[in-house]
C-alpha cells in the first residue's frame, strides 16, 4: 500500500509517497515534471522487490515552498533522513540526475547505484552551438516567457522536451502529452524559486563518483544532453550508457516497456540479483 508522506523542512513542506520493501530506491523527477512522471515504474518496481519513494522537489507539484535560500541536495538529505534511508538507489532525469550527481559526490556512503536519464550536470558549460532546432524553440519560449503567455511556455516546451526538437511537434500523443501538459503547467505556475544553491564544480568532479552508473538517454533528446552523458561516461570509471531510440528526453515516461527492464536488470545486478547489462551504447 502507498504511503503518502508530508516534511516539514526549512520553510518548505515536501510531500511524496513510498511503497513496497527491499533495497530503496528513490526517484528525482524532471524539472518540467513532477513525481507523478514516475507512474509507469512505481508498481514494476514494487512488485520486482523494491522500496520505492518518490517526491515533489521545491517549485513542483504538491511540494509548498516559500522563496528562501535552499539546496535541492539538502532537501533529499532531510527526506532520507525522515524516512529512515541509509544507503539508495538514486534514479533522476535531467535535473534531478544533475541531483542524483550532486548528492552522490557529497555523500558517497549513501549511494549504492545511479542510474541517470536525459541528465544534466551542475556547473555544465557547453562549449558547442545549439542546432537550429533547438535554437528556434528556445528563442520562441524566451519571447513567450517575456510576454508571460504560459500556455504558450507550455506547448513549446514539449515540443523541445517531450517531442525532441528535431522531430514534429505533437509526435508524442494520448495521455502521455496530457500529463506533460498538467506538470509543467503547474510549475510554470507556481514561478521560479530565486535563492537556490546550486553546485558549479560537479562537472570537475565526476572522477570522483564511484557508485556503478547507469545512463539512459532517448535517441532525439537535445544533443547537449548526448554531450553530457559522454562526458559523465568518459569521466566515471563506473558508467555505461544505452540508447533509446525514437524516444527523446522523457524515456521512462513515453515507453516504460523499453525503459523498465533495463532498470530492473540494473536494480538486480546492484542487489545480487541479476548480471549488469552487458555492452555501453546499447540500443534499446
Amino acid at each position: 500500500m502507498t504511503d503518502r508522506f508530508e516534511i516539514a523542512f526549512d520553510q518548505a513542506l515536501i510531500r511524496g509517497e513510498a511503497d513496497g520493501f527491499g533495497l530503496p530506491v528513490v526517484l528525482l523527477h524532471a524539472g518540467v515534471c513532477d513525481r507523478r512522471m514516475w507512474a509507469p515504474q512505481v508498481d514494476e518496481l514494487v512488485s520486482a522487490g523494491y522500496h520505492v519513494i518518490s517526491y515533489d522537489r521545491r517549485g513542483h507539484g504538491d511540494t509548498e515552498s516559500s522563496d528562501v535560500p535552499f539546496s535541492h541536495a539538502v532537501d533529499l538529505e532531510a527526506v532520507l533522513d525522515r524516512l529512515g534511508l541509509n544507503a539508495v538507489v538514486l534514479v533522476g532525469c535531467s535535473r534531478g540526475g544533475a541531483l542524483a550527481l550532486d548528492f552522490a559526490l557529497e555523500h558517497p556512503d549513501r549511494v549504492v547505484g545511479l542510474v541517470l536519464i536525459g541528465s544534466s550536470i551542475s556547473g555544465w558549460e557547453s562549449t558547442e552551438e545549439p542546432t537550429d532546432a533547438v535554437a528556434d524553440l528556445e528563442g520562441q519560449i524566451g519571447y513567450a516567457q517575456a510576454r508571460e503567455n504560459l500556455d504558450l511556455v507550455n506547448r513549446l516546451e514539449a515540443h523541445l522536451w517531450l517531442d525532441g526538437p528535431a522531430a514534429k511537434e505533437g509526435r508524442v500523443e494520448g495521455p502521455v502529452r496530457d500529463l506533460f501538459l498538467n506538470m509543467n503547467a503547474k510549475i510554470l505556475a507556481h514561478g521560479p524559486l530565486t535563492q537556490e544553491d546550486r553546485p558549479d564544480d560537479t562537472i570537475a568532479s565526476l572522477d570522483l563518483v564511484t557508485a556503478p552508473v547507469l545512463l539512459i538517454a532517448g535517441d532525439l533528446d537535445l544533443p547537449e544532453v548526448h554531450e553530457m552523458h559522454d562526458e559523465i561516461e568518459m569521466a566515471v570509471e563506473t558508467s555505461f550508457s544505452i540508447l533509446v531510440e525514437d524516444t527523446a528526453h522523457l524515456p521512462s515516461l513515453e515507453r516504460p516497456d523499453l525503459f523498465n527492464p533495463v532498470l530492473l536488470e540494473f536494480l538486480e545486478a546492484l542487489s545480487g540479483g541479476g548480471e549488469a547489462v552487458d555492452d555501453a551504447d546499447t540500443d534499446a
